[in-house]
């Protein structure tokens, strides 16, 4: 039953920053159509951060408390966040090159 309250948690949670974090990049990158071709980039980017976010404090905090909870190595968590900051500011180098 917990794992099924973790799950559901984890949806609510990623329905809420989703719709938060939509609402922020959507306006930020309609400013210019080249750039809002590729704003599916910030999509992924959003969803990289959730996960870190998620398996470094969020998952400490839920309902799960199984034996495999641990939070990512300090690489993989530089690694990841590094490319989510590259995936956000992509479509404007890339609206800036091919248009």
């Amino acid at each position: 039953m917990r794992l099924v309250l973790e799950l559901l948690r984890i949806l609510v949670l990623l329905v809420i920053f989703g719709a938060v974090a939509a609402l922020l990049t959507e306006s930020i990158y309609t400013v210019n159509e080249s750039v809002a071709s590729y704003a599916w980039l910030s999509g992924i980017a959003l969803l990289l951060l959730f996960f870190v976010t998620y398996r470094n404090s969020l998952q400490f905090s839920g309902w799960y408390k199984g034996e495999h909870r641990k939070k990512l190595p300090k690489k993989v968590t530089v690694v990841l966040v590094s490319i989510s900051i590259v995936l956000l500011f992509l479509p404007f180098a890339l609206g800036a090159v091919l248009y």
